[in-house]
């Protein structure tokens, strides 16, 4: 099935292509993708709407969050994966923790390695956390924040030292999933996105360097 122009340039900004600040043309969108100005056009109207691109002047470009912002996504996004941990300790099948565990087997290898590739495995484990919560109203408020989430420019993954904490992190997590232990996997949870807030501070204070 073909990807709409929708979703073409919102994987476009979540990928890394077009970053916070960058201009949005519709010609050079529409070429870009294959596409016609005019679904391209109501694409971008969508993506205002939902605070994706905002207007610079005449111009549309990729919004970016300012400090206040990301303190207000932040804490929505702990409460939400907060819960979403807990309703996975009590609804995941044996497979889905399973798979969440070798997800973190997996990635111990990565340590060291690309941040991006860092950061999409991540989104895979948020990813199956959120679905294993089985909510699917859960889901959907989850798909919002993570969306928004692309919005900043760097991910916290390529701070130092970052990556090697945030899959003991993981393991923990899914360690109260094993245990079923709802809790735990909520408090878990709710510490990993906090300490990942933390490291996004410290990097926009210039306290942390970048790899």
């Amino acid at each position: 099935m073909a990807k709409d122009a929708y979703t073409l340039i919102l994987e476009a900004i979540e990928g890394g292509l077009y970053h916070p600040g960058d201009r949005l043309v519709e010609s050079e969108l529409a070429e870009r993708f294959g596409v016609s100005r005019t679904p391209v056009r109501e694409a971008l109207q969508r993506l205002e709407t939902q605070a994706m691109v905002t207007r610079d002047g005449r111009s549309l470009i990729v919004a970016s969050l300012d400090h206040n912002q990301l303190a207000e996504l932040y804490a929505v996004r702990t409460e939400l994966e907060g819960l979403a941990a807990r309703l996975a300790a009590r609804h995941a099948t044996d497979e889905e923790v399973r798979v969440l565990r070798s997800m973190v087997e997996e990635d111990r290898g990565r340590v060291g390695g690309d941040p991006r590739e860092l950061s999409r495995a991540n989104k895979r484990f948020h990813r199956l956390i959120h679905l294993a919560s089985h909510n699917r109203f859960l889901v959907q408020q989850l798909d919002l924040v993570h969306r928004s989430m692309a919005l900043m420019a760097t991910t916290s993954f390529a701070a130092e030292g970052r990556d090697g904490v945030a899959i003991g992190e993981h393991d923990r997590i899914v360690a109260a999933l094993e245990a079923r232990d709802g809790e735990a996997a909520y408090q878990a949870l709710r510490m990993h996105i906090s300490k990942a807030y933390e490291t996004r501070l410290r990097v926009d204070a210039g306290e942390l360097k970048l790899r």
